[in-house]
């Protein structure tokens, strides 16, 4: 296996676009995909930190962290968090959330938040060894 590495994701091609457009689905999000155009105005977003986990040339992780400053200071979140099913229960995971911290703690995030289906058993046992607790919370969402 070549060696891992997690970086910032600050410029799109057609490899990538292929590799983000293999994740998506893995999301189970109902999604048409990703153009290169909608990709650069997600990594273009200075709110967005997106993070890409390689494999060789291969992206075969992704997580948005996502900064916001509000009145009542600097929080975060983590999106779309997905790692190749090929490439489980390797680390990869663990490497991108690990990095997400650090960027969320250098931009003056006081915490880090993210939600996650309840069948998604494997990555809640990532989060809670990472640190993360789980908190009684009502989500709200309304459809534009």
């Amino acid at each position: 296996m070549s060696e891992l590495s997690v970086a910032v994701l600050d410029r799109v091609n057609d490899r990538v676009v292929e590799d983000v457009n293999r994740l998506i689905p893995q999301l189970g999000k109902d999604t048409a995909g990703c153009d290169a155009a909608h990709l650069e105005r997600v990594i273009g977003n200075a709110s967005n930190v997106v993070l890409a986990a390689r494999l060789g040339p291969r992206v075969v992780g992704l997580l948005t962290l996502v900064v916001v400053v509000l009145p009542t200071g600097v929080t975060s979140r983590l999106e779309d968090v997905v790692v190749d099913r090929e490439h489980r229960g390797r680390g990869i995971g663990l490497a991108l959330v690990q990095e997400a911290l650090r960027e969320a703690k250098r931009r003056g995030a006081q915490e880090v938040d993210l939600t996650s289906r309840p069948s998604r058993v494997a990555a809640h046992r990532l989060y809670e060894k990472v640190g993360f607790v789980r908190r009684e919370t009502d989500v709200f969402r309304y459809a534009l």
